[in-house]
């Protein structure tokens, strides 16, 4: 009843060129029932649980003359929402064309993503502008669910894998800019908010719905304190490009973590993280304030080799993405399928925590919740099979198969 797991490479020195879809999407039956699995609903895990789908849409009871599909053995999951995520199979969100953020959305969908935000890297105003414009034409097509902006308004100390030369004070008309640019599909926008007109910027997208992000900072508890309080809502991974926490200057991290109106992201893939230190914010954020997130770069999906991120030139060795100047971590190649499969046999999470942090926590963060991120009646068909060992096999979107399990 297995499918075989999409799998990609890429030739060495690939460059960010852009590769076909990995699987060509499968409309389902019109009525279907997935039966014998078991489910993670809101209410908890639930044993030889029964989804119907309809059209689009989770039903409430079984359509008539419905398919049903024998899951047993297997589990079954809402769809993942990846509110941060550069770019996936050889492709860019910062800079590709349009066919080529598709191939990217795509590439994470292969993997589970059935909700994503396109996120953008430190670039010249101009050409951040650019982009938006035609990320927000593929978020009014439904392809991806808004636009996050990571940089350029962030701190030099902490740049991470942004170019320094382009860093800029977050000055509240700038962050205005590139707001518009997005035409009402601005979804995020990290900040330093410790920075000259940091915390301006900070009321100006929380007037405009926008969710501000601390991260990339060299913040100190007292200034993360302050931004919070003017509506900064959200924790750009959470422990990376940060001050860590100290018994005397305790910093952005302990600010972040204690503050039941912000959400936290922790990038699961091993690399970016300490088991231990995943263990601490879930111990004291709580499983309702954590969002999985992969950071992806374009290398995500394709293989080791040589990329880009924004003018960045970038090595992929054993899946782990560096500089080729410095060194320093350069985003992820992670999938969510794979953060999902680390969170519950190596952090040994609960699973409906795991699914929490993958699903219904970002959906809430983004507004979507009414629509995605649980299976329930009425919302998005999206929804996963995993074999026992959590390896996915199948993946719905809006009740059409991305991925169809092959099924005896």
């Amino acid at each position: 009843m297995a499918a075989k797991e999409p799998h990609y490479s890429a030739p060495a020195g690939a460059r960010g060129t852009a590769r076909p879809a990995p699987t060509d999407p499968q409309p389902a039956a019109h009525g279907l029932v997935l039966s014998g699995a078991r489910a993670v609903l809101p209410t908890g895990v639930v044993e030889n649980a029964r989804i119907s789908v309809e059209g689009t849409r989770i039903a409430a009871d079984a359509p008539e003359n419905a398919q049903v599909i024998d899951l047993t053995g297997h589990w079954l999951l809402p769809g993942f929402v990846d509110i941060h995520n550069h770019g996936g199979g050889g492709a860019s969100f910062s800079s590709g064309t349009a066919e080529e953020i598709l191939t990217g959305v795509r590439t994470h969908r292969a993997h589970g993503t059935t909700t994503l935000v396109a996120s953008t890297v430190t670039d010249d105003m101009d050409v951040l502008a650019r982009q938006a414009g035609l990320l927000s034409e593929l978020a009014e097509q439904g392809d991806v669910a808004g636009i996050h902006f990571e940089g350029p308004f962030i701190s030099p100390c902490r740049k991470g894998a942004h170019s320094e030369a382009l860093l800029r004070h977050p000055d509240p008309a700038e962050v205005r800019k590139l707001v518009d640019a997005a035409r009402g599909h601005a979804k995020m926008v990290t900040l330093a908010t410790e920075l000259p007109g940091g915390i301006e910027s900070v009321r100006l997208l929380a007037e405009h719905g926008v969710i501000a992000a601390v991260g990339h900072t060299d913040a100190t508890y007292e200034q993360t304190v302050a931004a919070i309080d003017a509506g900064a809502t959200v924790a750009t991974h959470l422990y990376n490009a940060m001050p860590q926490i100290g018994h005397r200057a305790p910093g952005p991290i302990t600010a972040l973590l204690e503050d039941e109106r912000v959400t936290v992201e922790l990038i699961n893939d091993g690399t970016h993280l300490h088991p231990a230190a995943l263990q601490l914010a879930f111990h004291h954020a709580g499983p309702d304030r954590v969002a999985f997130i992969t950071d992806a770069m374009d290398a995500a999906g394709s293989g080791d080799g040589r990329f880009l991120l924004g003018p960045l030139e970038v090595d992929v060795t054993d899946g782990v993405a560096r500089l080729v100047d410095g060194g320093a971590i350069a985003g992820s190649t992670l999938t969510l399928d794979r953060a999902l499969r680390r969170a519950v046999t190596v952090d040994r999470l609960p699973v409906e925590h795991a699914v929490a942090a993958l699903s219904a926590n970002p959906a809430r963060l983004l507004g979507l919740y009414d629509r995605v991120g649980s299976l329930e009646p009425g919302k998005d068909a999206d929804l996963l099979v995993l074999d026992a060992d959590f390896t996915l096999k199948g993946v719905m979107r809006q009740g059409t198969w991305v991925v169809a399990p092959e099924l005896s």
